[in-house]
C-alpha cells in the first residue's frame, strides 16, 4: 500500500480512529501541491465527520479545496427510492444536509461509484413505473443543480442510462432513439445553462445568508421549497416529491415579489404535461411572521424554478397576516374541541 492509500486508509476508517501521522501526511502533501500547481482542485472523497478537511494548511486544516457530501448522496437516492406512501416518514432526509453543509466546502456527487457493481443506475434506483421513474429523475437533478455545492456526474447519467457503467463498453447511444432519454439530455442541457447563467445558483453558496427554507415542514404533501440569493437576484426553488399534483400550494414570503418561470421540469418540451402560468404574483397575508403568500400549482413528482422580482411593501398586508393567524387558531380550537367531545362520547360508551 502506497503513502497516500495508506494515509486515506488511516483517516477513512472509524474503527483506528483519527491517524495523526495520516493527517500530517495529507496536510503536507496539500500544502505542496498548492505551492507547486496552485490552479489544481483538490478534492476529498472522505465519509468521516472530521473538521477542516477544506480549511486551508495555514489555518491547520488539510487544505483540500472540496469535499464529496457522502451524507447528501446517500440521503438523496434513499429518498427517491422510497415508495411515495412511504416518504412522510423520511421527510427531514432531504433537509438533513442543510444542517451540517457549511461546515466544509462540499461537493455534490453523483458518481461511478454509484452506477456499479449491481448498485443499479440512478434512473433505476428510483421508486415507481418507468414513467414515474422519469419525473422523478428530472426533479431529482433539479434538486441538486439547485441544492448549494458544486456537482459532479459520472458519464451517463446526463442519458438516464439504465445499464451499470461497464468500462470495456461505450455509452449506449442509442437511447437518444427513444423520446424520454433524447428530452432528459436536453433537460440536463437546459439545467446546466441555468446553472451557470443565474448567479444566484452559485455566487455565495457556501454563505448562510444566501440560503433560505420557504417550505420544510410539508412531509405530507411532500413539498420543499428554497431560496437562493446572489449578485443581487433571488430564485425561488419548489419541489413535489409526491405523486399527487397539488393547487395553489402556498409558499409564504416575508416580501412581495412576483414570480417569473425560469425551468417547470413537467413541461412538454421535456415529457411533461403540466403548463402553468409564467408569471405570479404575491397576494396579502401569510403565516409564520411572513407576511405575503405565492400561491402556485405544483404538478406531480414535478419542480418549478422562479425569479423573484421585489414589488411595493402592501401596508394590508401584516393585518392580512394577523388575521389568518386568527382564524387558524379558531380552526384549531375549534378541532380540539370535536376531538374532546368524540372522546367524551366514546369513554362514556
Amino acid at each position: 500500500m502506497d503513502a497516500i492509500s495508506r494515509a486515506i486508509y488511516w483517516l477513512g476508517d472509524p474503527a483506528r480512529g483519527v491517524n495523526q501521522g495520516a493527517l500530517d501526511f495529507l496536510r503536507g502533501l496539500n500544502h505542496g501541491l498548492n505551492q507547486r500547481w496552485p490552479t489544481g482542485i483538490y478534492i476529498a472523497e472522505d465519509s468521516t465527520n472530521y473538521l477542516k478537511i477544506t480549511a486551508p494548511t495555514r489555518y491547520d486544516g488539510i487544505g483540500f479545496d472540496y469535499k464529496w457530501d457522502m451524507g447528501w448522496m446517500h440521503d438523496t437516492l434513499d429518498y427517491f427510492a422510497t415508495p411515495f406512501g412511504e416518504r412522510p416518514a423520511q421527510y427531514g432526509k432531504l433537509l438533513f444536509s442543510m444542517h451540517y453543509f457549511y461546515n466544509e466546502l462540499y461537493l455534490l456527487a453523483l458518481s461511478h461509484d454509484e452506477v456499479v457493481h449491481g448498485k443499479k443506475t440512478i434512473i433505476d434506483k428510483l421508486w415507481g413505473t418507468y414513467e414515474e421513474k422519469c419525473s422523478q429523475l428530472r426533479t431529482l437533478y433539479f434538486y441538486m443543480f439547485t441544492h448549494p455545492g458544486k456537482k459532479l456526474n459520472f458519464m451517463g447519467n446526463e442519458l438516464a442510462h439504465f445499464r451499470e457503467w461497464d468500462e470495456k463498453k461505450q455509452l449506449d447511444w442509442n437511447l437518444l432513439g427513444y423520446p424520454f432519454h433524447d428530452s432528459f439530455q436536453k433537460f440536463f442541457a437546459e439545467l446546466a445553462r441555468l446553472y451557470a447563467s443565474e448567479p444566484a445558483l452559485y455566487v455565495g453558496e457556501y454563505d448562510q445568508r444566501c440560503f433560505e427554507w420557504v417550505a420544510c415542514e410539508s412531509s405530507d404533501e411532500g413539498v420543499y421549497a428554497w431560496l437562493r440569493r446572489g449578485r443581487g437576484q433571488c430564485l425561488l426553488c419548489v419541489m413535489n416529491t409526491q405523486d399527487k399534483p397539488h393547487k395553489q400550494f402556498p409558499l409564504y414570503l416575508t416580501v412581495p415579489a412576483a414570480a417569473g418561470e425560469l425551468l417547470n421540469t413537467e413541461a412538454p418540451q421535456w415529457g411533461g404535461s403540466f403548463e402553468g402560468p409564467g408569471a405570479l404574483h404575491t397576494v396579502d397575508g401569510g403565516v409564520f411572521g411572513r407576511d405575503y403568500t405565492l400561491f402556485a400549482d405544483l404538478p406531480a413528482m414535478g419542480s418549478r424554478l422562479f425569479r423573484l422580482t421585489l414589488e411595493a411593501p402592501h401596508p394590508g398586508a401584516a393585518k392580512a397576516s394577523a388575521a389568518n393567524a386568527a382564524k387558524k387558531a379558531r380552526a384549531a380550537k375549534a378541532r380540539a374541541a370535536r376531538a374532546a367531545k368524540k372522546a367524551a362520547g366514546t369513554a362514556k360508551k
